[in-house]
């Protein structure tokens, strides 16, 4: 997994946290990296999903809410870094549309390591999309986080529903998104 994800992570829980509890949960961690990110480092998913779990039991969250909080934060800091996938994107709809045939392709030519999900999606009508996301890594609630973020993104209120497939450790969640009002 690519190091601007957790390093956006540790400041995500630097702000919401605060230091100590940074501190507190990589110490108690013991990870290979020992909490040291570069941004354009690769590093064991499995890292993240430690630090979540440590994060979960020090804040009394359940781990799939702060994965979805941090999803939000992290689609709000692709849109600072990256304003080249927003540009000419009226909405969530046409966002979540170029994840895999834009977005994805761009972040493989650059880091052809990297191991990306993929976002199938199809429209149901013109206020329901259907998203469905496969991933080898158990992160479909950071997933939904970045639809969520996407849709406050683009000041847009849409529905969420997810419909979790997976086995084996690995992801499939269909998620029916529908815009509302």
């Amino acid at each position: 997994m690519k190091g601007i994800v957790f390093s956006e992570f540790i400041e995500l829980v630097e702000e919401k946290f605060g230091l100590e509890i940074l501190d507190t949960i990589i110490e108690e961690s013991d990870l290979p990296s020992q909490g040291a990110y570069t941004q354009i480092g690769t590093y064991d998913h499995k890292e993240l999903l430690v630090l979540l779990d440590k994060l979960s039991a020090h804040s009394g969250i359940d781990t799939a809410e702060l994965s979805r909080t941090f999803g939000e934060h992290l689609l709000k800091r692709f849109a600072e870094l990256y304003p080249q996938f927003f540009a000419d994107v009226g909405n969530c709809f046409d966002l979540l549309k170029t994840i895999d045939t834009k977005v994805h392709q761009e972040v493989q030519q650059l880091y052809p390591e990297a191991e990306l999900p993929s976002f199938d999606n199809m429209m149901v009508d013109d206020d329901t999309m259907q998203l469905i996301y496969q991933s080898s890594r158990p992160f479909s609630a950071l997933a939904y986080g970045l639809i969520s973020g996407s849709a406050s993104y683009f000041g847009e209120t849409i529905n969420i529903q997810m419909n979790d497939q997976s086995d084996d450790g690995n992801s499939f969640v269909v998620f029916t998104l529908k815009k509302r009002g």
